[in-house]
């Protein structure tokens, strides 16, 4: 059983490579070309280094979550399972190891956007028992226009 060989631990820098190549092999998945390139990824977990996690079944990686936080308000950044591991409850203990953390650091809320084209992440979290909003309307302003979103086919 996969649960029995599965290790979920906090996201380090050395997993920067293999968690990469995750992301690139998950169709639909949006990358953005300075956040997500090893520079940003390390300013994100330098602000918040214990709160992002991976998943590894025996020495693979097999999923990650980046988990943020304001010391307010926490947010769930690239929540994936490579597709061979879902249906194990990987993404769910993930979740909770990020929860955890976030509790431990006096974190009471999280957010998370899931597209609506991305069936998958949003049964998850209806799954889990997430609340959808539909009282809120979403905004963004691109302050760095080279960081462009590429999306794996």
């Amino acid at each position: 059983m996969v649960t029995e060989k599965l290790s979920i631990r906090m996201m380090t820098m050395e997993d920067y490579d293999e968690l990469h190549k995750l992301w690139m092999g998950i169709h639909g998945f949006g990358i953005r070309s300075i956040d997500d390139s090893r520079e940003g990824i390390e300013r994100f977990i330098k602000r918040n280094p214990t709160t992002s996690m991976v998943a590894f079944y025996e020495e693979e990686l097999v999923g990650g979550i980046l988990c943020g936080h304001d010391g307010r308000r926490a947010c769930l950044y690239h929540v994936c399972v490579k597709e061979a591991y879902r249906k194990h409850g990987i993404g769910q203990k993930m979740v909770l190891a990020c929860m955890e953390a976030l509790k431990a650091e006096h974190v009471n809320k999280i957010n998370l956007i899931a597209f609506k084209k991305n069936e998958v992440g949003n049964r998850f979290w209806q799954g889990l028992g997430w609340s959808y909003r539909d009282d809120v309307n979403y905004y963004e302003c691109v302050l760095n226009e080279e960081n462009v979103t590429t999306y794996v086919e």
